[in-house]
């Protein structure tokens, strides 16, 4: 039996943030969204590049990468610039892999033709969930490059198979809870992001921060988890209208 705790705006333990999702944010890109959960804002952008990586040169096949960042002031404490640094964090280096493979894992990168499209996140607001933001507006900003191509007919079959959303779940004071902000992430005793499809699974984190879980409390996760996705996608919708 779980106790309910009172969260931020009195949210319910299995209740989103507030879910906003603003297409074409830029002028000059292929695709673009502005992405909010809650607090937390990305402005994901979509360029289509007609050169692909070496190792995919005359394969006739397609690539999607992805880069992520945060801006200096989207932390209480201003971030400095990685590009003053020389180079970027492990974590950095980690969310935009996983950007990346989540988006390849809904395409047909054959149906993409010899070309890339790359993803750029940029955190301008974090109140935790960047990643999983990010993968849900990056998906947005992935969709209208495509269109722009089919279009254009450069390509003249869509590649985007699925939808990809992600979402955080957590335990709380023992007690599971969806989508965390940053004051709850940085309290829970387990840590997780679920990245789905339509109806499977693309990739889940999970860690016992403080301690290890039991699979009673994964399958609560993930049945938020679960719930969120058709909450999500259907933003996606509203949004690629």
């Amino acid at each position: 039996m779980y106790i309910p705790f009172k969260r931020a705006f009195n949210r319910k333990n299995d209740e989103l943030r507030q879910i906003t999702l603003i297409p074409n944010f830029y002028q000059y890109c292929d695709g673009s969204c502005l992405v909010k959960f809650g607090n937390t804002q990305v402005i994901c952008a979509a360029t289509i590049d007609e050169k692909v990586p070496q190792f995919l040169k005359h394969t006739k096949t397609g690539w999607i990468t992805a880069e992520y960042g945060m801006l200096p002031c989207s932390s209480v404490d201003r971030i400095e610039r990685e590009a003053s640094k020389g180079k970027q964090s492990g974590r950095t280096v980690e969310i935009q892999r996983l950007i990346g493979r989540s988006l390849r894992s809904v395409v047909d990168l054959s149906a993409l033709g010899e070309r890339q499209i790359k993803i750029d996140c940029d955190v301008i607001q974090a109140d935790g969930g960047t990643r999983t933001a990010s993968i849900t507006g990056a998906y947005v900003a992935l969709v209208l490059a495509c269109r722009k191509l089919l279009k254009q007919q450069i390509i003249s079959i869509n590649p985007v198979k699925a939808h990809a959303v992600a979402i955080s779940c957590g335990l709380i004071n023992n007690i599971p809870v969806l989508d965390l902000d940053y004051n709850e992430d940085s309290n829970a005793e387990v840590d997780a992001n679920f990245i789905m499809s339509d109806n499977n699974i693309i990739e889940i984190q999970a860690c016992g921060e403080k301690h290890p879980f039991s699979e009673e409390v994964f399958n609560i996760l993930i049945e938020y988890a679960k719930k969120a996705r058709v909450l999500l996608i259907n933003k996606q919708e509203e949004a690629l209208k």
